[in-house]
């Protein structure tokens, strides 16, 4: 009876659990991870494929537009595990984000501002100019070393026909009084089919295990969390046979990793919609010393997708699709083709 009222008491945000004359009170961190869908300003850049992203292009893209994805955008963020923290997330993995300025423009928005975000970006090598970011309150999470990880891939191994993608960024860091890793993902697209385009995520997922390997060699505890869009679902061959991710907590050994996400995929639930089917792209993994049930320390307490309905088409031949920002060659309003996921890390207050 005890471990059951434990968890409920700790689901409903007040985080204070009492077993006869003894209470417990935890903190909560909320990490998370959010395919931006294309947040690009309305800049012409003369070295990346942004021109349809432009107010004269294809897209039609304004500033009045780029403003309200903007705002949509800080508001999905502002919200992501709130219910249970009663805040905004402490750290923020994105993607497909055009450049700094983007995120500069978006924790700049009303619901972010005051949270006094950090980011971290660096400019990748992707053709059409979008890069992965980490953003992170400054007031919880101190860097402490960050780099982007090149993924080298070529087309039938000829090194002249590079695929030109997206880095790995790789954080360390010190999260309220404790070191943590995090890598922050966008694996190559199922462009071409999921067949065809395999071997580059299982490339992605190889780079990402080599990064986690060299993190255990130097502390075979440490706590990492790799996340981001995966272009693949939690049992595919890139994530359960190259990444090594594991279904179950139940006897995990030192310097593996847990997916959590993988029983949400089992059960249907999905980060976005593809001819009416769902997929689980949308990923946080974490290292064996983060399941550890001992919280004099931050662990992992629960997994969630963020899909609450406004986040939901409502009509349409896309209804029940994420509510995205952009279709049939117009702004829509709505936010993302994707719902962001997130984790919690608690840790018992002293």
């Amino acid at each position: 009876m005890r471990q059951i009222r434990y968890y409920f008491v700790l689901s409903i945000l007040s985080l204070t659990v009492s077993f006869g004359q003894n209470s417990k009170t935890y903190k909560v961190n909320t990490i998370a991870f959010y395919n931006l869908e294309n947040l690009f300003d309305t800049e012409n850049d003369p070295i990346t494929f942004d021109d349809d992203r432009t107010p004269d292009g294809k897209d039609h893209w304004t500033e009045e537009i780029y403003q309200d994805k903007l705002k949509n955008m800080a508001k999905v963020i502002a919200e992501i595990g709130a219910d249970v923290s009663g805040t905004t997330p402490s750290i923020i993995g994105v993607c497909e984000i055009e450049n700094r300025k983007v995120l500069e423009d978006l924790v700049n928005q009303e619901p972010l501002l005051k949270k006094d975000y950090g980011i971290i970006q660096f400019d990748s090598p992707d053709r059409r100019g979008i890069d992965v970011a980490l953003l992170y309150k400054k007031k919880l999470f101190t860097p402490t070393n960050y780099k982007a990880k090149e993924l080298l891939i070529y087309d039938d191994n000829d090194k002249s026909k590079r695929v030109f993608t997206r880095d790995q960024l790789v954080v360390s860091g010190v999260l309220d009084g404790e070191k943590i890793h995090l890598i922050v993902n966008h694996w190559p697209s199922r462009s071409g089919g999921e067949k065809r385009s395999r071997p580059k995520r299982i490339k992605a997922a190889k780079l990402n295990r080599q990064i986690i390997d060299s993190l255990f060699s130097e502390d075979p505890y440490a706590k990492v969390i790799t996340m981001g869009d995966f272009n693949d679902d939690p049992t595919s061959s890139s994530v359960k046979d190259h990444l090594k991710a594991q279904r179950k907590i139940e006897g995990l050994k030192m310097k593996e990793l847990y997916n959590p996400m993988e029983d949400l995929a089992k059960k249907g639930l999905g980060s976005l919609a593809y001819r009416d089917s769902w997929n689980l792209f949308d990923q946080i993994i974490i290292s064996t010393e983060l399941t550890k049930k001992d919280f004099s320390s931050y662990r992992f307490y629960k997994v969630g997708i963020y899909n609450k309905t406004y986040l939901v088409n409502a009509h349409g031949r896309y209804k029940g699709y994420p509510y995205r920002s952009f279709a049939n060659g117009s702004y829509t309003g709505g936010y993302s083709d994707h719902f962001p996921v997130y984790v919690y890390l608690v840790k018992e207050k002293k």
